[in-house]
């Protein structure tokens, strides 16, 4: 057991302190707070701790614990909600800036913008998905952090009231399921017909649906949010194990983002890049129009063909297969190329784009990328990449689409700098 003062807030859902010339990465404290912590992993330069009780100097923004399973040695996914809402988007705005200045030497001040509904909801019941394992006693749950050691929960205040709702009717947290099955609550914001699957298979009335014909795919609706701009709806369908935003108005609160980011494309040639279902390139074909194109990148074979569903009656859009960073240089699957651009929209992985792929977008010298960021270590990175090749950081949003966690997303402008 250590005593320590905290100090900052670092990337990752840790605070910072310092005990005896070693860095000590603090879950569960809040800086200025002088906290009692248990060492949960350590080395000789770093510790992990997670905070037991504050000593002194609690911090304003600590607040009874929205989830308290995801405290210390509980789940993970929950690291927050300690935290005010308020006091949350703070944190993640003092980390994306920390690491834009850090990696990328850029000093910008940041704001986390809320989602709609979210404070109505305290921050929970968000997650249109939620996925689950079967502990060694059969109990459905989650993994403690950092550990393969499930714990069994009751119920997940972070999932929809729809999500809850499919729980409930299926037993999920009632009965005992074989040990280490995997358990995905799918219930679309749009509310169609919620989906529970198990081990891959689909499950209703208590009983795999194993029906070759059997729904496989979820509906959802998307009606972009955007300022001053005659609302549209765009619909998807997408397999209920392929990925879609979790958040349920973050398709949304993304796409509008990425629509006004882009500014007026009509008429112009558009990449995005990591293309998933189609989210982005759906409503960007719209703005295109039908003298522009959007040539649309993905490497998962499964979600190309959720898009071409998507985007079927949409004759500007090109769809390509292959990992993006393989496209860009040596072409798809079939040998054809991707050329310039005037736009480049791009949503990596967690670890961002890369030098490659970096790369590969700026020799195409398209007058604006935007990107979309789920982890602000990687996007810093990856901004301060562009900036060795001739692109400025023109604009940054952040936005907390998963409360009661560390994780924000950013949506970041890069414009090409002339000369």
């Amino acid at each position: 057991m250590i005593e320590v003062t905290v100090t900052a807030v670092a990337h990752g859902g840790h605070a910072v302190a310092r005990l005896d010339g070693r860095v000590v990465f603090v879950r569960h404290a809040l800086p200025g707070e002088r906290v009692r912590a248990v060492v949960t992993e350590g080395g000789p330069k770093f510790w992990r701790a997670d905070a037991l009780e504050v000593l002194a100097d609690p911090s304003p923004d600590r607040v009874p614990s929205a989830w308290p399973q995801a405290g210390p040695g509980g789940v993970g996914g929950g690291e927050l909600a300690f935290v005010s809402l308020d006091g949350q988007r703070r944190w993640k705005a003092a980390v994306v800036r920390e690491q834009l200045q850090r990696l990328a030497g850029i000093e910008r001040d940041v704001t986390v913008e809320a989602a709609p509904g979210d404070e109505e909801r305290g921050g929970l019941h968000y997650r249109t998905r939620v996925d689950l394992v079967a502990g060694a006693d059969g109990r459905a749950g989650m993994r403690r952090y950092r550990s393969h050691d499930v714990v069994a929960l009751d119920t997940m205040p972070l999932g929809t009231a729809e999500v809850l709702a499919l729980a409930d009717a299926e037993g999920v947290f009632e009965r005992r399921w074989t040990p280490g099955a995997v358990l995905e609550l799918v219930a679309p914001a749009s509310g169609t017909e919620p989906v529970l699957l198990v081990d891959g298979d689909l499950w209703r009335g208590g009983r795999p649906d194993r029906r070759p014909n059997a729904r496989r795919a979820v509906a959802e609706s998307v009606t972009p949010l955007r300022a001053a701009v005659p609302p549209q709806t765009f619909s998807y369908r997408v397999a209920a194990d392929g990925f879609w935003q979790n958040h349920r108005e973050a398709p949304a609160v993304l796409a509008g983002a990425v629509l006004d980011a882009v500014g007026d494309i009509d008429g112009a040639t558009v990449l995005d890049l990591y293309s998933g279902a189609g989210l982005f390139t759906v409503p960007l074909a719209a703005a295109a129009g039908d003298r522009g194109q959007v040539i649309a990148v993905e490497g998962d074979a499964r979600a190309v063909k959720d898009a071409r569903r998507n985007a079927h009656h949409l004759p500007q859009v090109d769809l390509r297969l292959g990992a993006v960073d393989r496209v860009l240089t040596d072409g798809d699957a079939g040998g054809t190329g991707v050329g310039g651009a005037d736009v480049v929209v791009l949503d990596p992985p967690r670890a961002g784009a890369g030098r490659g792929v970096v790369a590969a977008i700026a020799e195409r010298r398209p007058a604006r990328v935007v990107y979309v960021a789920c982890d602000p270590a990687a996007l810093a990175r990856d901004v301060g990449l562009f900036a060795g090749l001739g692109y400025e950081l023109a604009d940054l949003r952040a936005f907390d689409l998963f409360p009661m966690t560390h994780h924000v997303e950013a949506v970041a402008v890069l414009t090409r700098v002339e000369g």
